[in-house]
């Protein structure tokens, strides 16, 4: 009768992690900073923690700062100007909606190693997936003639050549997109979400009444003497530019090509949560900015 071969400790292999192809296998290159693929030691103090979340930074940020679009500023300063803040306990509603969606795609991105297009085609067949590419594809192209034409005002209102100006901006867009450098794209895109920060002067240089924001942001207020349809209209509209769908398969391919593994979901969850917050700051802005008007 013979025995079970014993396994030796050096023979057992570490799990793998799903992956598409050999091209998402090895280091996590972000653009602040490496992980290498074989760095599997423990992170045990602070600063080992915050190298390793400078590393993982970029999907969360960058998809929660990408909807501080023209629609979306468009969108909260009508509210503003109609309502003034009554309307910010829309976005702490809307908060948890988005960690959860979110949270969601990058579990299924960093398990699964494929994108959220090719999970639809493979769990509900040809024909769901094919219409939530579609769908996709019209949603954010209409998205995109939105955002210039946010460009358009801008340059506007500077005196500036619209046709020029267009022109740059679609070319630096697609330069940004077609370098074939997955690091440098990011570096672009985080300076981006930078310029967001310029939104914090702005709020403060407007005196907003913070304790009145702090009571709409927390309590659920009906603009007084206002219609119903009119006000849900706009409430619609908030639910529209804050949950968007190109998020879900941004995100989730975002993930699987930077080769974040489950191992660093949780750095992923807080890259996350640094995003959401420009999203508030920028609804903040446009409620109280519009409603100081």
């Amino acid at each position: 009768m013979s025995t079970p071969s014993r396994v030796l400790p050096s023979q057992v292999l570490p799990p793998r992690s799903a992956v598409l192809d050999d091209a998402h296998v090895g280091d996590i290159k972000g653009a602040l900073g490496t992980i290498a693929q074989h760095d599997t030691g423990a992170r045990t103090n602070w600063w080992a923690r915050i190298r390793t979340l400078l590393a993982i930074l970029g999907p969360g940020l960058i998809v929660m700062v990408g909807d501080n679009d023209a629609g979306a500023f468009g969108t909260y300063t009508q509210a503003g100007q109609n309502y003034g803040t009554t309307l910010l306990w829309t976005l702490l509603l809307l908060v948890p909606v988005l960690f959860v969606n979110q949270e969601m795609v990058l579990r299924l991105g960093a398990v699964t190693g494929v994108g959220h297009a090719r999970l639809i085609f493979e769990r509900f067949g040809k024909f769901w997936g094919a219409f939530s590419v579609i769908d996709l594809f019209i949603l954010n192209a209409l998205t995109i003639v939105t955002e210039f034409i946010g460009i358009t005002f801008v340059l506007d209102f500077f005196g500036i050549s619209k046709v020029l100006g267009v022109c740059i901006a679609a070319a630096l867009t697609m330069a940004a997109v077609s370098t074939g450098n997955f690091r440098r794209f990011e570096r672009f895109a985080i300076v981006l979400c930078l310029l967001s920060l310029l939104l914090v002067p702005v709020l403060v240089s407007i005196h907003p009444p913070v304790s009145q924001m702090a009571s709409n942001f927390f309590v659920p207020t009906w603009p007084a003497q206002s219609k119903l349809s009119d006000v849900m209209l706009l409430v619609i509209g908030i639910v529209g530019t804050t949950v968007a769908p190109w998020q879900l398969f941004f995100q989730q391919s975002y993930v699987v090509d930077k080769r974040i593994t489950p191992r660093f979901m949780k750095y992923e969850k807080a890259d996350l949560w640094i995003g959401i917050v420009p999203l508030l700051n920028l609804e903040w802005v446009g409620l109280a900015g519009q409603g100081r008007a």
